[in-house]
Formats: structure tokens, sequence, C-alpha cells
């Protein structure tokens, strides 16, 4: 049984694999892939986000990821490719191991937004 926040980040990190923004760029490109920005709504107006990002917060995830939720985004879909990213990566992991726990099979942690803003990546208000 996990009694830590160490040992739900090594449980997240050894299922959902950590990818770089140019691998991250390669599978946008490649299509039928969701991005997902689990920072807070008030992180994403300072900085912006991925392109194309969908903005779920962490606490929102399940129940936005899960089609028989009420409160279900329809962009979410598994059969899709899902990258999650937050500022530092804690919880892009967290919330990739949550989506492979729901049945997501390709989930991947772009960890944080400002490693893709800062190789380049295409960002938006």
């Amino acid at each position: 049984m996990v009694t830590s926040v160490k040992q739900l980040m090594a449980e997240a990190n050894a299922a959902v694999p950590k990818i770089t923004p140019a691998e991250a760029r390669e599978m946008i490109a490649k299509g039928n892939t969701l991005v997902v920005d689990v920072r807070d709504a008030h992180e994403v107006e300072k900085s912006g986000k991925i392109a194309g990002a969908v903005n779920v917060s962490r606490g929102m995830l399940e129940f936005r990821a899960d089609p028989e939720s009420p409160y279900h985004d329809k962009n979410f879909a598994k059969d899709k490719t899902v990258i999650v990213y937050c500022a530092s990566g804690g919880r892009s992991a967290l919330s990739g191991k949550a989506l492979k726990d729901l049945g997501y099979g390709e989930v991947f942690n772009a960890g944080a937004f400002k490693d893709w803003a800062e190789s380049g990546g295409a960002v938006e208000a």
C-alpha cells in the first residue's frame, strides 16, 4: 500500500513515460493527440498554455476524463494519445497515472510548461 507522496510519484513515473518537448511536438504532429494542461486556471492565465491544449485542473481530471461522469469532457477519448504537463512535472505524472488507471493506453508526461516554452514550442494565451 502506498504511504507517501514519494511512493505515489515513483509509481506514477514508472507507469507514465516522460518525454521531451521535441518528442511531444512529434506526437502532436502525427495527430489524434490530446494535450492536457493540469495546472490551475490562474497559472495558465499568467503564462499561457501549449497551443491547442485543453486546461483541466488536476482536481477535475478524473471527472473530465471518465466518459461515465456527468462532467465528462468530449475531448477525452481512450483511442487518443494523451500528453499531460504542468508547472514542474509532478502533477502531470500523477495525472498520467490516473488516466492510465481509467483505461487510457497511450499517456505521456511532458513535464514542465517552461521546458516547452523555452524550447520554442507554440504557446497560446
